[in-house]
Formats: structure tokens, C-alpha cells, sequence
């Protein structure tokens, strides 16, 4: 009898040890029952916050705390909010900004759509060969300035002439993954909302060449940048 009582309390007191192990590792891990699914649901929320989603091909890029909001704001289309990138390309930021507040852009048009790859626009000609009163330097790697900025769908960037430091007013807003023009052209932030309104624009304005000419009348035309700091 002496002995079933003491492999009884043997087994019982074992069964404790275990208990308390397992209580321990989940204090210590949070790796059992709510405190997993908390922990994972914190983990998705930091993410969100921290992340904005910028295109359909799971392209990610994270927002700086500084980025400066540009809204464009198409006739017949709706607005495109863009995040601008001052630590990245600080010259080509501080013009796009100054041109927007001075209203330069308004009434400008997109006058080269490529469906499939960006549409272009912000030439106050209308055809490709005209800018504002002021060329600013390239900033991208092939012009000896690093810019981490990809052409990924979604990227907004500076047009230009072979010339590096020919950039003026007109930019463009990549469609499709293109960053095979890395290192080459300035891009300088990244479309948050409305690249629906990109793709409308793509698909549904006509063009006469295939270089992506659009003809004064079928050009988009841009109400008006606003800039929200």
C-alpha cells in the first residue's frame, strides 16, 4: 500500500512540473493560445502602418515619417495622391513642389500615354519639348547622385532630354515595372491612391504613334496639383 501511494503522488507531482513548464513557455514565448493570435495580429498592424501598398504587383514601399503628399487632380478622371520622397531627391521634390504651388501645372495635360508602361505630362507646349523657366540636375546614379527610388508601377519621375541635367516640369507616372530606367531618370516618390486612374487613362485615351503621341484633344488635362504638408 505504501508503495501505490507514493508512485500515486510521483505521478501526480510530475504532472505539476509539466503544467508549470508549459505556463512558462508561453509567459516567455507567447507562442500558445490568444497570446500567439495577439502577437501576430500587433505584428500585421505595425506593418500596415509602416507600409502602403502602391501598385497590383505586390510592390511595397515603405513611407518616410517626412514625405510630402501631392494631389493631382485629372479632368474627367479624379485625383491621384502621390507620397514625395525630399530625402531621396531633394532637388527634384523642392521643384516639383514649387511649380504646383505656383500653379504652373494647371490646365497642363498628359500628352504621352504608352499603355502598358506610364503616361507623361506637366509640358506647358503640350508635345513634349516644353518645361518651365528652370532645368534642375538629375538625380539618379548615372548622373553620379544616389537615389534608392525604383521604377516600380507606381513610381512618379522626371522626363528629360539625353541631356542629364535637362529635367524641367514634365513627369511621368510609371503604368508597369520598369526599372530598367534605374539609375537613368529621377524618380522621386511613389502614387498611394488612384493608380486606377492611371490605368483608365492608359487604356481609354487614343493615340497616334507608337511612341505614345496623343493629340491636343484627347489630351487628359490636369485641373491642378495641390500640395498637402
Amino acid at each position: 500500500m505504501k508503495n501505490t501511494n507514493i508512485k500515486s503522488i510521483s505521478v501526480k507531482a510530475l504532472s505539476l512540473l509539466i503544467v508549470a513548464m508549459i505556463a512558462l513557455s508561453c509567459t516567455f514565448f507567447s507562442g500558445c493560445g490568444e497570446n500567439s493570435s495577439s502577437s501576430s495580429s500587433s505584428t500585421t498592424e505595425t506593418k500596415k502602418s509602416t507600409e502602403t501598398t502602391v501598385a497590383s504587383e505586390d510592390t511595397t514601399v515603405s513611407i518616410p515619417d517626412n514625405a510630402i503628399t501631392a494631389v493631382i487632380d485629372i479632368k474627367d478622371y479624379g485625383k491621384i495622391t502621390v507620397a514625395l520622397f525630399p530625402d531621396d531627391a531633394p532637388i527634384t521634390v523642392q521643384n516639383f513642389v514649387k511649380l504646383a504651388k505656383d500653379g504652373f501645372y494647371d490646365g497642363l495635360t498628359f500628352h504621352r500615354i504608352i499603355n502598358g508602361f506610364m503616361i507623361q505630362g506637366g509640358d506647358p507646349l503640350g508635345n513634349g519639348t516644353g518645361g518651365s523657366n528652370e532645368n534642375i540636375k538629375g538625380e539618379f546614379s548615372g548622373n553620379g547622385v544616389e537615389n534608392k527610388l525604383s521604377h516600380t508601377r507606381g513610381a512618379i519621375s522626371m522626363a528629360r532630354s539625353q541631356d542629364n541635367d535637362s529635367a524641367s516640369s514634365q513627369f511621368f507616372i510609371v503604368q508597369k515595372d520598369s526599372t530598367y530606367l534605374d539609375g537613368q531618370y529621377a524618380a522621386f516618390g511613389y502614387v498611394t491612391d488612384g493608380m486606377d486612374i492611371v490605368d483608365e487613362i492608359c487604356q481609354k485615351t487614343p493615340v497616334s504613334d507608337s511612341n505614345g503621341t496623343v493629340q491636343k484633344a484627347n489630351q487628359p488635362v490636369i485641373n491642378s496639383i495641390t500640395i498637402e504638408e
